[in-house]
């Protein structure tokens, strides 16, 4: 029998672990340079030297040198040097990894023949105003739809050339109901009637509007949905209309008004139970061979109407919550609780609610009130709406003897957590390690107390994501490190 760490099943993961590690010696960096699968990842690392740089250059591989161009850390020398590169692609992601270049890095690139390059400068918060307002005259469109979409803080004379402009596709991102940045820009007032005329603008100058009968009469049976859609948000929507519209087809619309803080109670639950009661067939993405183009699309608008009324934050409810803090509406609840005014008793039910985002939201408003028990049903209890790698202990951090118990608890979710402490006894790292789960095992990886032995054993997981975590610990032993580049063929 030998002790010596089994191969590893997904080296090239490996590969892109060591290029992240820390403490990787230049040497041992240098040596990555020749390897021509991946991204190319270590030429993103801080740390390169000047020499080293230029030998990523030298190399001419794509992902390689892409990998640079996109370093934030790059030297002004060699990031001008890149903007000369006879690839697009590299000059458009040195305009990316440059965060605030000196002026004639983009002085250089502004009249770029590659339109990928000039769009990236159109997205670009770091491109002098001066240079950038060249782009709203720019042969093309796209390029202009871009900087309208992006550039929402540009001057009014710029703003007023991409409202005007004779392409529909430039005019409808610089009068849009969505922009790339916030603030969202408000046109100027004497624009809003043409604006409003023109169906690739109208949806977006809704909101701008002074809304007289007639205008709301018209808006409220365009046929485009996004326009009734606007019109349903409109302070100054008559009632009548509003009626009309919490019966409109479109889940967009109701939604709107479902929100609406003058909306008659019967009215707001009526559209909140059709919204919910819109619940799709089993499969009905996977399957849905026996129903039509339309019918999906109904479908899928009224799962992303339901997804928004949870997610939904009313800031007339927040200003005066006591009345919603019972609201049979979860959003409503969840907009109570933002308030971080409401007496302890209300504090207390909406840390009990029913639903995962009340409880998360009144728990991160009142953080200082919360005692690690609730810290802990809070954080086992929640159930995002959507993907995403936040979970309520990154805010309402658990002390280490909840840490440490969690380390043996049923739920590999919550087991996850015990990592944090920094100090967790060794046969609880080395339990850890051992985890049937592939996400605690990755989450104890990079523990600083993790056995050398246990570390290296975990290069050869069956998880790529465990092996590379593996690869980009900085207690990796050179040794082990040699070999891996050696079975690398580097």
């Amino acid at each position: 029998m030998t002790d010596a760490p089994s191969p590893p099943i997904h080296l090239d993961k490996i590969m892109e672990g060591l290029a992240t590690n820390p403490a990787l010696p230049r040497e041992l960096v240098r040596r990555l340079f020749a390897y021509r699968k991946g991204l190319g990842r270590v030429a993103e690392r801080p740390d390169l030297s000047d020499d080293m740089i230029a030998e990523i250059i030298a190399a001419d591989d794509h992902w390689l040198t892409h990998s640079l161009a996109l370093n934030r850390s790059l030297p002004h020398a060699f990031r001008m040097k890149l903007a000369e590169h006879p690839d697009p692609a590299i000059r458009a992601a040195v305009v990316v990894g440059a965060d605030a270049a000196p002026r004639e890095l983009y002085e250089r690139l502004i009249g770029d023949a590659d339109p990928q390059v000039r769009e990236h400068l159109a997205q670009s918060d770091h491109v002098p105003t001066d240079l950038r307002t060249r782009l709203a005259a720019d042969p093309d469109p796209k390029i202009r739809a871009a900087l309208a979409q992006w550039w929402t803080q540009a001057p009014e004379s710029v703003r007023r050339l991409l409202l005007t402009d004779p392409e529909e596709t430039v005019r409808a991102g610089a009068c849009a109901t969505y922009f790339r940045r916030l603030p969202h820009p408000v046109p100027p007032s004497d624009l809003v009637p043409a604006l409003l005329a023109d169906p690739v603008t109208r949806a977006g100058a809704v909101r701008h509007c002074t809304l007289d009968a007639a205008t709301a009469e018209r808006l409220a049976h365009d046929p485009d949905d996004e326009v009734r859609t606007e019109l349903a948000e409109h302070p100054d929507l008559p009632p009548p209309l509003r009626d009309i519209l919490a019966e409109d087809p479109s889940p967009q619309v109701t939604l709107r008004i479902f929100a609406r803080q003058d909306t008659p109670e019967p009215t707001r639950a009526a559209i909140h139970a059709r919204i919910l009661s819109g619940v799709p067939p089993l499969g009905w993405l996977t399957d849905h061979r026996t129903t039509d183009d339309d019918a999906l699309e109904r479908e899928i608008m009224h799962a992303i109407a339901r997804t928004q009324l949870r997610a939904l934050r009313l800031p007339w409810v927040t200003a005066a919550p006591l009345p919603y803090a019972d609201s049979p509406y979860a959003c409503f609840r969840a907009s109570a609780a933002m308030s971080g005014s409401l007496p302890a008793p209300v504090v207390a039910r909406l840390l009990d609610d029913e639903e995962s985002s009340v409880r998360t939201t009144m728990a991160l408003s009142t953080r200082d009130q919360i005692d690690p028990a609730t810290a802990e049903r809070i954080d086992r209890s929640y159930r995002p709406d959507k993907m995403t790698r936040w979970r309520p202990a990154d805010d309402l951090p658990l002390p280490v003897d909840t840490l440490r118990r969690l380390a043996t608890d049923p739920d590999p979710r919550m087991r996850q957590l015990a990592p944090r402490d920094l100090g967790l006894p060794m046969e609880l790292v080395r339990h850890l390690a051992t985890d049937p789960d592939h996400t605690v095992r990755r989450a104890i990886t990079t523990h600083p107390r993790l056995p050398t032995h246990d570390l290296t054993r975990l290069l050869a997981d069956p998880s790529e994501s465990v092996a590379t975590a593996a690869a980009g610990n900085p207690d990796l032993p050179p040794a082990h490190i040699h070999r891996l580049l050696a079975l690398a063929g580097l």
